[in-house]
Parts: structure tokens; C-alpha cells; sequence
């Protein structure tokens, strides 16, 4: 995040001239666009935008070598050869490149990302957040989406076949389009393939931004719900919302996570010894193993228990207090054989 006023967010009304190089288009650049896109204009078309099939809206994108062209624009990434983000220059070939703290080299995208990240996710945000969240909301992007680009773009470590690198390299045309339809044709197919792939990136990366503001808000009713908690080893939520990245992270002793499910059902789900992993701090009693309905309710004794998860992972009944006694069951069998082992 920068420390000074970026090109076009000091005045909200003037257009602004962003443009980066033509021909071959990679995740890099094309998340650029979609950063400017969200930060400085996002109630413009962002396809239509690239092909220039509607009006200039405030954010005037182009893409193109020309360096008459580039030196009119206010903002330039990904060519140019300069470092000068004051100026609006967002090149990173330069032998001396601009790096992180760690020494990781950037991006275009992530220099871009540096300074407009937080208004792009500001105006794609629908749902209220704290000031607070938003730099939050910018770290775990940046690291999750961003850091790997940088990679990736600088031949550092390569993304792997069907991420998002992938899926934008599928949208350039491929490589005998002009020998087979002509350079017009060829350079045609070529923005539209920009505009595809922009579609995509930005539909990853609005997702991405509310998964994460979803993330920061499970987090407090997830710590809620553990600290109101008579047994500290049954999470009881009363929305179904992830729990496991919350368990981990903060080292709840939970067992296990009590929510509903659907209309009528309410599951107890055991949590894993590992986050991600398969297994069970504790598995559900093995005599309910694979059972359901009446043979399950006979087994637990819970009237309305529904079903057993032959994996011993899950296991649900049609009411929160059938599922929280399956829940208390559970435990209360574990402790009986562990105490007789």
C-alpha cells in the first residue's frame, strides 16, 4: 500500500489514460486491468471497454506499443521500462526491478495491487466493513492471488496447469491465427481474448474480496459461539459458516462442530487432528457407523438422529438438540472405552 495519492484516485471526476502493451497478454497484465477497472471505474464495461464498443467512460484503457502512446498515458504498466508509481509508471523488466521486503520481485499486477488494491476492493464490496478490514482483506489477497502472479510472471516459481495463469493463457489466440485469417482478424481475436480473460480474472477476484470480508466475519461469530460454550469441545453455530481455518488458527479443543444443514437437519461434524486432513480428534462411536433413520435412533438413543457417515466423520438428526445430544453422546462413549482401554 503506498504512502502517496496514486494517479486518478486524487480526482475522482477527471478521465484517466491507463494503458499496457499489446500482443501476447498473461495473468500479469490482465489483472492490472482488472485492478484499475475496480479502483477508478466500476460501473464502466470492462469487456466492452477493451473493445471498444462503448463510449470512454472515466477509465480510457488501450493496449498497444506505441511510444508516443505510452508517453501520453497517466498510468502505464507492464511496459514502458520505468518505475515511477508518482508518475503512474508500472514496468518491472527493468534490470534493476522493484522488490518487496523479501526481495521478491513484483509484478506490474502487484505493483498495481500496492496502490490501488484497497479502493479496488472498496468499490467491489457490497456488504459493510470496517474501515479496519480493508487492509486485512488487502494482505490476505495479496498473498493468496497477487505474491504467487509475481512469482509466476518474474519465472520465479511457475503456476500449475488449470490456475488462474492458465486460464488466461487459454483465452490468447493461438499462434497461426494471422497465417490462417489475416492480421486484422488475428488482432480482433486478440482483444476479445483480453476481454475473456479479463471476465475471468475479475470474476475470481471479486469472489476472492468477499470470501475474504465472509472469512473476517466467521471468524468473530465462530470465537462468539466457542466463548459462550458450556463444553468447550462442542462448537454449536447457529448458521452454517467454515469453522476449521478458525479452530486451527486460534487452537480451539473443539471436537466437534454442531450447525445446521438444511430445513430439518443438523449435523455434528468431527473435527479433524490436522487441518485439511481426513482423520478425527475424535471419531464418531463406531456402532453408528453407516446406520440411518430407525436403526440409528435405536443404536444412539436420539429420537430424531437421521444418519452416521460410514467414515465416522458425520453424522446429523433433524433438530439442533437431537444433533448437540449425538454431539455429547459421542464424547461420552469415547470417554467409556478410553477409560476401560
Amino acid at each position: 500500500m503506498s504512502n502517496y495519492t496514486p494517479v486518478g484516485l486524487g480526482n475522482e471526476a477527471a478521465t484517466v489514460k491507463a494503458l499496457t502493451h499489446s500482443g501476447n497478454f498473461h495473468v500479469d497484465e490482465t489483472l492490472g486491468y482488472v485492478i484499475l477497472h475496480y479502483a477508478l471505474a466500476p460501473h464502466g464495461d470492462l469487456r466492452d471497454r477493451v473493445l471498444g464498443t462503448v463510449p470512454t467512460d472515466r477509465l480510457d484503457f488501450g493496449r498497444t506499443r506505441s511510444p508516443e502512446r505510452i508517453r501520453a498515458a497517466d498510468i502505464v504498466f507492464d511496459v514502458g521500462g520505468i518505475y515511477d508509481p508518482q508518475k503512474g509508471r508500472y514496468d518491472h523488466h527493468m534490470k534493476d526491478k522493484p522488490l518487496r521486503e523479501d526481495g521478491t520481485p513484483y509484478s506490474a499486477a502487484g505493483l498495481l495491487w500496492k496502490d490501488y488494491g484497497i479502493a479496488a476492493i472498496r468499490n467491489i464490496l457490497k456488504a459493510p466493513v470496517d474501515d479496519a478490514a480493508l487492509p486485512i482483506i488487502w494482505q490476505a489477497i495479496d498473498k493468496s492471488l497477487v505474491l504467487p502472479i509475481d512469482l509466476d510472471d518474474n519465472g520465479v516459481v511457475k503456476l500449475e496447469k488449470l490456475s488462474l495463469a492458465d486460464i488466461v493463457s487459454s483465452c490468447r489466440p493461438v499462434w497461426d491465427t494471422a497465417e490462417l485469417y489475416g492480421p486484422e482478424e488475428a488482432a480482433m481475436r486478440e482483444s476479445v481474448g483480453f476481454a475473456d480473460a479479463a471476465c475471468a480474472v475479475a470474476g475470481y477476484l471479486v469472489n476472492t474480496v468477499d470470501r475474504v470480508r465472509a472469512s473476517l466475519k466467521a471468524t468473530d461469530r465462530v470465537l462468539e459461539a466457542y466463548a459462550n460454550a458450556q463444553d468447550k469441545r462442542i462448537l454449536v453455530m447457529e448458521t452454517g459458516m467454515p469453522t476449521e481455518k478458525v479452530i486451527f488458527e486460534h487452537d480451539l479443543p473443539v471436537v466437534y462442530v454442531v450447525s445446521p444443514a438444511a430445513p430439518g437437519r443438523w449435523n455434528v461434524k468431527a473435527v479433524p487432528p490436522v487441518r485439511g486432513d481426513f482423520g478425527q480428534r475424535v471419531s464418531l462411536p463406531e456402532a453408528w457407523r453407516g446406520l440411518d433413520g430407525e436403526a440409528l435412533a435405536k443404536v444412539s438413543g436420539v429420537a430424531d438422529a437421521v444418519f452416521a457417515h460410514p467414515a465416522r466423520f458425520i453424522c446429523g438428526a433433524g433438530s439442533r438438540e437431537g444433533a448437540l445430544e449425538m454431539a455429547r453422546l459421542a464424547l461420552e462413549i469415547d470417554a467409556s472405552q478410553n477409560k476401560g482401554a
